[in-house]
């Protein structure tokens, strides 16, 4: 006991004894000046993100880096169907893949001038393979299938739906 109220007793008057503590650049209330007034920044009236951080190129200190894209083109598409709904079109694409275990299908669209010009919606139906061999097996067990949603905007303009895969293409006209 008088040994802890004696070191208690020595750190008080040494603590009491550093005057300069208060300007001293390890007082934390000393790290940032006083504040000046600035001018405003102009933001809209109403800005339904404007608690929203604006996203940067660097990222932060725990975001990923972009994940590599290793998704190949379906070896061939066997169906293209394009279903009309109230808001657009639903394009629904099937096709057999090389080998089984093909996942993540998805339609990625296809952007160029010359497509934007001539009216053709254009997509590359992709999917990605297992790193391990798999067997080819049947062709009923590699088939895989995805859908898109069009909207009616989207539709406007296009006269053609095309969707290509590694072996063949398929086209679909507006009537």
């Amino acid at each position: 006991m008088k040994k802890s109220f004696t070191v208690l007793l020595v750190a008080t008057l040494g603590l009491t004894a550093c005057s300069g503590w208060r300007e001293s650049r390890v007082n934390p209330s000393n790290w940032f000046g006083s504040s000046t007034p600035a001018a405003p920044t102009e933001t809209a009236a109403y800005d339904p993100n404007a608690l929203v951080p604006e996203q940067t190129e660097g990222g932060g200190l725990f975001t990923r880096p972009e994940a590599e894209d290793t998704s190949v083109p379906i070896a061939r598409i066997d169906e293209l169907r394009i279903d009309p709904t109230p808001a657009g079109a639903i394009v629904y694409v099937s096709g057999t893949a090389a080998r089984q275990g093909a996942y993540n299908a998805q339609l990625v669209p296809v952007e160029s001038e010359e497509n934007q010009k001539n009216g053709v919606l254009e997509f590359t139906f992709r999917v990605n393979y297992p790193n391990r061999a798999t067997n080819q097996g049947t062709e009923r067990s590699r088939m895989v299938s995805d859908a898109i949603n069009v909207s009616r905007d989207d539709l406007q303009s296009v006269r053609l739906v095309r969707v290509t895969g590694q072996q063949n293409a398929l086209e679909s006209r507006r009537r």
